[in-house]
């Protein structure tokens, strides 16, 4: 765990020596004063992590001390500490920036947790600025998104592979972000100046897309009531994009096979041959190899689009980009839709990090954009996000040991991670907690 530096006020001299102590022994660096007025004196000279901070003070109490705070350090995090008789104001406190509170008598071990959760919040928060910096740096190339070996390793590939002229085949998943690399392909080409056309051959049937592609001359059929410009012809000195090239059919298959050798077509209907001077990207979710040993596919265009191959790896496989991805989104969708949300919890990125997305890179935006349309608070929640994976649960696990975790894990997502709520509805102490907390390793 990460050592902090520590202020602790309070009029007590067994209540500073003790704490002093305690967390001296878990290697945090303390200073300890008896007064709100040194505290603040302190404060202006000195930057500390963590403050604990007892409410009955003689002279400046602890909540007024609580509000000047602010206004020497919006960083420091404070803990009150307060007797039996003093939750009310203690919960007071807490609307007034504090951090949480504690109540004496205290154990070490809570210490210790409440610490270490202190910590992890202020290396997250710390994080997110770092994230946001990444954005606008080389992480994001074009509109692909990574900082992990694997998205280093495709951005250098890129770079290599695009100022060629050769076909190149994208496969991978489906969500994964083909169409964002043959973009970025374009977009670091000699074709960059022109136009990047894309089609979804899954979304014509092979009439409409012979039209789609080809274009057709006027009165090549009933409705072809004027000559109309393919995107074969509109991509000309720019790439052509051919998204899930794997459905076509195989009568398609040889027409466009035609094209990329004699680098000519003919629109439907006419007569005349029309150049072609364009860069193909195709990309499908398809294992085309085997569906060239069952003969699905054909062997020659197959490999006429093979030249050069890309892979885009699965969202699993690449998990450390998941915070990166996933503040880019919340940073687009909260200025799309003008909302006050300004940075991921800890509990919701953990959910991210251990969900599998098998949707991969869409899955996770959308997931995002839901998450900001509905969230109430500044901070995305778990409950927010259309996901459930905290800890892997296993539904199937009867125990009375795993009852138990699940329910206590229930507990604190219904009270937002409230401790003193969760413990209130558990019918146990905070203490207990806690261990419980730790124990089910549920942080």
């Amino acid at each position: 765990m990460e050592k902090s530096q520590i202020l602790i006020v309070d009029d007590e001299l067994i209540i500073r020596e003790s704490l002093a102590a305690w967390l001296q022994r878990d290697g945090h660096q303390i200073e300890a004063l008896a007064s709100g007025e040194d505290a603040l004196q302190r404060l202006q000279k000195k930057r500390f992590d963590i403050l604990f901070l007892d409410l009955k003070l003689e002279g400046m109490d602890g909540i007024e001390v609580l509000k000047q705070i602010k206004d020497i350090d919006q960083d420091i995090t404070v803990v009150m500490i307060t007797a039996y008789g003093s939750v009310a104001t203690a919960v007071e406190a807490m609307k007034n920036g504090a951090y949480d509170y504690l109540m004496k008598p205290f154990e070490p071990e809570e210490l210790s947790v409440l610490i270490e959760r202190i910590m992890e919040q202020k290396a997250r928060e710390r994080e997110n600025i770092y994230l946001k910096e990444k954005n606008k740096e080389r992480s994001r190339f074009e509109n692909l998104i990574g900082q992990s070996q694997l998205m280093q390793e495709l951005f250098d590939f890129i770079q290599d592979i695009a100022p060629s002229e050769s076909t190149i085949l994208i496969t991978g998943e489906t969500g994964t972000g083909k169409e964002l690399a043959a973009k970025a392909i374009h977009s670091n080409s000699y074709y960059a100046q022109g136009p990047f056309v894309a089609v979804n051959c899954g979304a014509f049937n092979e009439d409409l897309l012979e039209t789609e592609l080809f274009g057709y001359e006027k009165g090549a059929f009933t409705d072809a009531k004027t000559t109309k410009k393919g995107r074969l012809e509109l991509a000309w000195n720019g790439t052509l994009f051919l998204d899930e090239i794997g459905e076509i059919s195989q009568r398609m298959q040889i027409d466009l096979l035609r094209v990329l050798e004699e680098r000519y077509f003919y629109r439907v209907g006419g007569n005349h041959p029309i150049e072609t001077n364009f860069r193909v990207i195709a990309a499908t979710n398809k294992n085309l190899e085997k569906a060239v040993q069952e003969g699905n596919f054909r062997e020659d265009f197959y490999y006429r689009l093979k030249v050069i191959s890309l892979e885009m790896p699965p969202l699993k496989k690449r998990k450390e980009d998941i915070p990166l991805l996933a503040e880019h989104f919340r940073q687009r969708f909260t200025e799309d839709i003008n909302k006050n949300i300004d940075s991921i919890s800890r509990e919701a990125l953990d959910e991210l990090m251990l969900y599998d997305w098998p949707g991969n890179i869409r899955e996770l935006e959308n997931a995002i954009e839901r998450a900001v349309v509905v969230g109430k608070k500044r901070q995305i929640q778990p409950r927010d996000l259309p996901i459930s994976s905290t800890n892997q649960i296993d539904p199937e696990d009867e125990s009375l040991q795993n009852m138990e975790k699940s329910h206590i894990l229930k507990i604190l997502q219904k009270n937002s991670w409230n401790i003193q709520q969760s413990a209130q509805a558990l019918g146990i102490d905070r203490s207990t907690l806690y261990k419980k907390i730790k124990r089910y390793n549920l942080r």
